[in-house]
């Protein structure tokens, strides 16, 4: 008799013991079933349902257009797949900003619609009203400093963030902002990796970088960027661990050449 072993979920509190260990956490981005279960097997420890999949998945150039029944759709989508890993979901812009009742309620949709862990938002101190108020109905929520890909018009580029030092300094205060309002974690994107370091010591959650140095608690990347999917977005911070852009183009192309020569199917390959 095979006796099913259980899975240990990784879980908010686990985050926080790995920093205090010095463990690095390590998360990446998922937006389907079939992806999102490859990666919780392979052992991650955090899952992001980002708001990315306005890009990767629906082709926009932002993440702007992407709704709160868009996301509830890809993080549902991944929550079936999960055994292990932390879920968390990004709140899409517009759902939280300037109203800090809105910001209940989307977060609310999202944890009952499908089902995730906690969610996560962009911002310091002019979002600190929406983190306290999503906490205190009992959802955790992981902040997002540095490059805020929702403020991209602000900006007006994807630049690296906060290397001047009035940006800098206020980095690093929003980021004890959001340890103060109870976040759980925090990403920090794009910005020198001295300060991320910085900013990683002098607050107690985890500090997870993308393009933010080693410095940091745990890094994140957008799965198809580091599979090697996406051949057009080459920055700095990214490492490619395979070439499926190639490697799929290949398969696809042989398959046209095995149907178009009738080599496909062949006998074994029918009923």
């Amino acid at each position: 008799m095979s006796v099913h072993k259980e899975v240990k979920k990784v879980t908010t509190h686990q985050l926080q013991e790995m920093k205090r260990r010095g463990e690095k956490i390590a998360m990446l981005t998922a937006y389907d079933y079939t992806m999102a279960k490859i990666i919780d097997h392979a052992g991650i420890d955090v899952i992001l349902v980002g708001d990315s999949a306005s890009n990767v998945m629906a082709g926009h150039e932002t993440t702007l257009p992407i709704t709160l029944d868009q996301m509830i759709y890809h993080a549902s989508s991944v929550i079936r797949a999960i055994d292990r890993a932390l879920v968390v979901v990004d709140l899409p812009f517009g759902s939280y900003q300037g109203n800090s009742k809105e910001a209940l309620t989307s977060a609310i949709k999202i944890m009952k619609e499908s089902g995730a862990h906690a969610v996560k938002l962009e911002g310091g101190r002019e979002i600190k009203d929406s983190i306290e108020r999503i906490l205190s109905a009992g959802i955790p929520v992981m902040g997002h400093l540095g490059l805020t890909p929702q403020s991209i018009y602000k900006f007006g580029t994807y630049t690296v963030r906060a290397k001047e030092e009035e940006e800098a300094k206020r980095l690093l205060e929003d980021a004890k902002v959001l340890e103060e309002s109870g976040c759980f974690a925090l990403v920090l994107e794009k910005i020198p990796a001295k300060l991320a370091t910085e900013v990683a010591k002098a607050i107690t959650i985890p500090v997870i970088g993308i393009g933010a140095g080693g410095g940091v608690d745990g890094q994140v990347l957008v799965t198809h960027d580091m599979l090697g999917m996406t051949h057009e977005f080459s920055p700095r911070f990214l490492r490619r661990y395979l070439n499926l852009y190639e490697s799929m183009t290949g398969a696809f192309q042989l398959y046209i050449k095995d149907v178009k020569s009738r080599d496909f199917p062949n006998e074994g390959e029918q009923y």
